[in-house]
């Protein structure tokens, strides 16, 4: 008998994330706009005053590494410019004409957006993102390694390990 074997949740978190992508990419092109979804948080952060990599990356819980590309990715597409700042270490992120013209197209789609995730969220009977952000609060508190070692512990010798 062939059974088709349960989905892991990095696997339907990758998934879900590209069935999103997909359709805000979509979008994004049904609207004439050359936009990519992952410049979303960046711009967010930007209009929330954050203008330095590191403030984004406290800002958006994203990686330093994922700030950095897409932010180059952003700078390549003329959406952002860097400006030095004082100490000459950091650059500071402003939005181009480009940046802010864009910008002005986004937020009735951002808008449109938010009312999609509701209407998910009211269709599947659960706060997705609610439930996320206390996934990640979660797993900041206590990393999913040491989830893997405690549960592999508890196989192991699930009578000697009980709390």
């Amino acid at each position: 008998m062939d059974t088709k074997p349960t989905p892991g949740l990095g696997e339907l978190l990758r998934y879900v994330g590209e069935l999103v992508d997909a359709g805000a990419s979509r979008r994004y092109r049904d609207l004439g706009l050359s936009y990519r979804p992952r410049y979303t948080p960046i711009l967010r952060a930007i209009l929330a005053g954050k203008t330095t990599v590191t403030e984004i990356v406290g800002h958006s819980r994203l990686t330093q590494g994922a700030v950095s590309q897409t932010v180059a990715l952003m700078v390549a597409d003329g959406i952002l410019a860097r400006e030095g700042t004082g100490d000459g270490r950091k650059s500071s992120l402003r939005l181009t004409e480009r940046g802010q013209a864009l910008l002005a197209a986004l937020r009735p789609h951002w808008q449109a957006t938010f009312a999609a995730i509701e209407a998910l969220e009211t269709e599947i009977g659960h706060p997705l993102r609610q439930i996320l952000a206390k996934a990640a609060d979660a797993l900041e508190r206590k990393g999913f390694a040491a989830r893997l070692e405690r549960a592999a512990i508890e196989q192991e010798s699930p009578a000697d390990h009980a709390d």
